[in-house]
């Protein structure tokens, strides 16, 4: 018994005694690819398609996305099953990411089908998750509601039609689905029971929450919603040791504090949630509630414009922010964070003024004196330009691409002595280089150059100015 036996046989034409010497071969190396995909080579060879789906099927659980197992199945099949066939292909179409070739497989493979509901059950399940992968939630209820017509024993398609109908803001059919999922035999399910109680809560029955959660911390949240304060209280204390580690808790805690208008442990409660959970949206929601209900309305509208950014609702964010500066104007973080979501919205002039604002409340803020600087630039305001980055020189004394580009501002307004010294600061400091040689030659041409001093060259904002003075 060996490979090379094997091989032999298969060289010589002997395809029936290499295949047995494969499959002795095979005994000892289940797992081998190649040898799996070799196997099953000879066994179409030999007219043995069972036996080669066998070893093909066995190639896919080791690996799901062996094209070569889906190819060699589809020519298996072509004339003899069409239902196989066009499964395979859609399977070799999905895991090449050609979703609309895989659907039009799968919708010819359920026509082929016949009256195998359990066949029928299955293609139908592959077309919603495609539907559901092309974006197009609606054909995929239709199609996972085919496959309940047939078979009740997949608890993946009831949680699958309920997450799109809540997608589709139709809470009342995803609640029928899990209740139908119930009914079918799924009570007893972790899965179903606790989504079905997070749907109630949404649905403002909290008693049906409490009622068929198994989940402590869902049953609380049931309680607190039904205005059972102090009872929840009681289970919040304890459990507490129990869900030390979970965020949830201290989110209840939050809710159990503020209504009971403990304010300052409700925000204690909110801080020991981020820590567990940062920049969950629930950290900046109930933040800003409660400091609405303290009567803060500069940290409140703070956090509702985290809230909206998290959420993905910039323009909300930032007029949040934009409204909270109103009310402090000397906070640098919020000044900032708008100078930055201005930048990256476009509003490029607005966040220059910000950008301006926050170096008033930070002289040596690095990253603003650069925008600054090169904002200035573009504009042709050469002036403002160099006096930003001189503070940033001032700020950051090894800065080499500040000095670099302060001394080619200098060169803008023709101040030779200037320009030279810049450069000269620049070649005493900088790493020797490529761009080290190109400064040398630039300073001994500006030392033999015949530049006329004070004399500024004229930037875009100059031309404008003497355009409008005219």
């Amino acid at each position: 018994m060996s490979l090379q036996a094997a091989e032999q046989f298969e060289e010589n034409g002997q395809y029936e005694e290499a295949y047995e010497e494969y499959k002795k071969v095979y005994t000892h190396n289940p797992n081998d690819l190649s040898l799996l995909a070799q196997l099953g080579h000879l066994a179409i060879l030999l007219k043995k398609n069972d036996e080669a789906e066998s070893f093909y099927h066995k190639m896919l659980t080791l690996d799901a996305t062996n094209p070569t197992a889906y190819e060699q199945l589809m020519d298996i099949y072509i004339d003899t099953d069409k239902y196989k066939y066009y499964v395979y292909r859609g399977n070799l179409h999905s895991i090449e990411h050609k979703y609309e070739h895989a659907l039009h497989d799968f919708q010819k493979a359920a026509a082929h089908a016949g009256d195998d509901h359990e066949a029928i059950s299955s293609v139908r399940f592959v077309l919603g998750t495609l539907y559901e992968q092309l974006g197009n939630p609606q054909k995929a209820i239709d199609e996972y509601l085919k496959v309940l017509d047939y078979e009740h024993s997949n608890e993946e398609v009831y949680t699958r039609l309920a997450n799109l109908y809540v997608l589709d803001d139709a809470l009342g059919s995803a609640i029928e689905t899990l209740e139908r999922a119930c009914k079918e035999g799924f009570n007893n399910s972790d899965n179903i029971c606790e989504n079905l109680a997070q749907l109630y809560l949404k649905n403002n029955t909290p008693e049906k929450a409490k009622e068929i959660t198994k989940n402590d911390l869902t049953k609380i949240k049931a309680m607190l919603v039904m205005g059972e304060t102090e009872e929840a209280y009681k289970e919040l204390t304890n459990i507490e040791e129990k869900y030390k580690d979970n965020s949830q808790l201290y989110a209840l805690k939050a809710e159990y504090y503020y209504t009971n208008k403990e304010y300052d442990k409700a925000l204690e409660a909110v801080k020991k949630f981020a820590e567990l959970a940062p920049n969950h949206p629930l950290v900046f929601q109930m933040s800003a509630l409660i400091y609405e209900a303290k009567n803060d309305e500069y940290n409140s509208t703070i956090n509702w414009g985290r809230y909206n950014l998290v959420r993905g609702n910039k323009d909300i964010a930032i007029n949040e922010f934009l409204n909270a500066y109103q009310l402090k104007d000397d906070d640098a973080t919020l000044v900032a964070n708008l100078a930055n979501l201005l930048e990256t919205s476009g509003e490029k002039h607005q966040a220059m003024e910000f950008y301006e604002k926050l170096v008033k409340l930070e002289p040596n803020n690095r990253s603003a004196l650069e925008k600054l600087a090169k904002y200035r630039e573009d504009l042709g305001d050469y002036r403002s330009a160099i006096e930003y980055l001189e503070a940033l020189l001032d700020s950051d004394k090894r800065n080499f691409n500040a000095m670099k580009k302060l001394a080619s501002m200098y060169e803008k307004i023709r101040d030779k002595q200037n320009a030279i010294n810049m450069y000269k600061k620049y070649l005493q400091t900088a790493p020797q280089n490529e761009e080290y040689k190109i400064i040398e030659n630039k300073v001994a041409k500006l030392e033999n150059s015949e530049m006329q001093p004070d004399v500024e060259e004229e930037g875009l904002l100059d031309k404008i100015m003497r355009f409008f003075n005219k």
